[in-house]
Formats: C-alpha cells, structure tokens, sequence
C-alpha cells in the first residue's frame, strides 16, 4: 500500500507513519521540516498555509492520505481538491469535539455536530475540526471519505504534556494530589491503538464518522496515577482528595490537572470526554492495550527523550503549580 500522510512527524501523524511501516507500507511524509521524519520515509516539504505550499505534491498517486490538520479547514479542503484524483482514500483524523453541546452519555456518532465550513479561517477547536470533515467529504465524497472522531489521545510521542505531566510530577515524588473519586472512569486511547485502527481501517475500505476511543471505563484514575507511581518508581504518595476542595480552589479539570473530570460538577465535560459510545469502532477491530502498557512505555519514551516532553504551541500549557498543590495539600 502507498500512504501519503500530511504531517507524519509528531504524535498521531508519526504513530500512524510507524504502523504502516511496520507493514511494509510505502509511506511518504509531508511537512513543514520543524522535526525530522521518521527513517524510512520518503521525505517532502512544503508549507500547506502557503500559496505554494502544496507544491511538492502535484505530482504522484497513493492509495490512502492521512491527515491530522486542526486549524484553518481551508487548508484540508486545498489539499484534498488536490488530492481527489490521485488518491484512494482521504482519512481525517477528527475529535469527538465536532458534537454540540449537551451531550448525553454514550452518544454515537449520530449524534447532533457543531456547524462548520470548508471554507473557514480560523475558527474554534471545534468548528474546525468539523470543518475539515467536511472538506474531505467535498473533495473525495462519503465513500471515499473516513473520519476519525477521536477521544483522549495518550502514548508515545505525546506534545499536549498529559500524560507526560502526571508522569513527570509523580517522579518527583513526595507528596501528590490526586483528585477523587478513585474510580472515576477514564476513557481514551492509546496512539498506537488508534493509529492501528486507521491503517486496517483505510486498507479494508471504511468510510464514514467513527469515534475513536477505549470503551467506557477501560481504565480509572486511580489505575492510570497508581502505574504512574510504579514505573517512575519514585517515593510519591498519591493524595485523594474531594473534588469539591479541588473546585473550589480554582483548579481546572483537564486543564491545570490534565485527564482529570470529575462526573458530577463538569457533567457536561465528563460525558464528552469519558462518555463517549465506540461500539462501531470495537466493532470494526479496534483493540486498546491496557493503562499499564500506555504509561510504562510514555515513561519509557519519555527517559529516552531526556525526560522533556514536547510541547505543541496551540495546545495550553497551563497545569497545577508546585505552590498550588501544596496550597492545596496543606488544606
């Protein structure tokens, strides 16, 4: 198989570049050079928010294109009329948050969608996200067209520092706040899972809206801190705290602490983060490693990177000060 992947150095770009190489695939990554290309590649440049960005591909035929682009939709709908074709398949990696709000626990892909464009500048996460669905489908139509809906994405390779921050504060050991309830369901999936789902789905012929995530309650937080713990294998003492105290000193879920949401005061977050329905994605071979696996080989990476992960400059880096913690620790 030939896949063109539009992007390819980073997190899901490069999992995916890793799955189809593994397969004996011929992969060719397009990107800007900001990070080098995984070995095996064959390598083009160009910028897609250019006027010439798109250039270097107005040559050449592939059987599948992976795209994971989440700003402008303008610059999926430039590269996919570009692509139509001489290209089998468009697969664009999306979010679950293209859904409108309230979202119901359990919602499927039928599910109501935030309004998006094609055509679209800058806009929201979510519009253009939604934006870039629609897009794809212009240029290559529903049957040629699949869409990932991703959840929670953790793993390897990881530049929006979730997974990593738990990882590197609990390896600094001490005291840690760890917020309640223990059981609290996480959802999510692994990189390397979802990007195995998208190389055998895109190989198979799928189309369509998929939500991409483990099922409900694959793992909790208590699970996700407690590995966390073993392989750092540090002196932390997890902390569990009431997530009312945590509140109400203005701490923000997922955003100061990353993953966290707590079911019951952020309702409306939780169900759009942890309450997300698979069924059709299980059903269609996706298989999700277990939480132990996913954090030993993040912290595995993470030592083999000097311990720094990478940081996304469009994602928030905002997360739990030291002195807030403790604030909070003293409480």
């Amino acid at each position: 198989m030939r896949l063109l992947i539009l992007g390819g150095t980073e997190f899901a770009g490069r999992a995916v570049v890793e799955s189809a190489l593994a397969r004996g695939w011929d992969v060719t990554v397009f990107h800007r050079g900001r990070h080098p290309a995984p070995a095996g590649v064959t390598e083009l440049l160009g910028d897609r928010t250019r006027p010439d960005g798109l250039d270097a591909l107005a040559e050449g035929e592939w059987d599948i294109v992976v795209d994971t682009w989440s700003a402008a939709p303008r610059v999926v709908r430039d590269s996919a009329r570009l692509l139509a074709d001489r290209v089998g398949r468009y697969v664009y990696v999306s979010s679950c948050s293209v859904y409108a709000w309230p979202i119901a626990v359990g919602f499927d892909e039928s599910a109501p969608v935030v309004e998006g464009s094609p055509d679209d500048g800058d806009v929201p996460y979510a519009e253009a996200k939604r934006g870039g669905e629609l897009a794809a489908v212009q240029a290559f139509g529903d049957e040629r067209s699949l869409l990932v809906r991703a959840g929670l994405l953790i793993g390897p390779w990881e530049n929006v520092r979730r997974l990593p921050w738990w990882l590197e504060r609990i390896a600094r050991g001490g005291p840690v706040l760890a917020p309640e309830p223990r059981d609290n369901p996480i959802q999510y999936a692994d990189i390397r899972d979802l990007a195995e789902w998208i190389v055998t789905g895109a190989e198979a012929g799928l189309s369509g809206p998929y939500n991409l995530a483990s099922a409900p309650g694959h793992a909790t937080m208590e699970e996700l801190l407690t590995a966390a713990v073993r392989v750092t294998g540090s002196d932390a003492e997890l902390r569990w705290t009431p997530a009312a105290d945590i509140l109400a000193a203005d701490v923000e879920p997922w955003t100061h602490l990353p993953i966290w949401v707590p079911p019951t005061e952020e309702a409306e977050l939780h169900n759009s983060v942890f309450g997300l329905g698979v069924a059709k994605a299980l059903d269609t071979g996706l298989r999700c490693r277990p939480v132990a696996e996913t954090v030993a080989d993040t912290w595995s990476w993470l030592q083999s990177i000097g311990g720094t992960p990478p940081q996304r400059p469009d994602r928030t880096s905002a997360r739990l000060t030291p002195e807030a913690e403790a604030k909070l620790l003293g409480a």
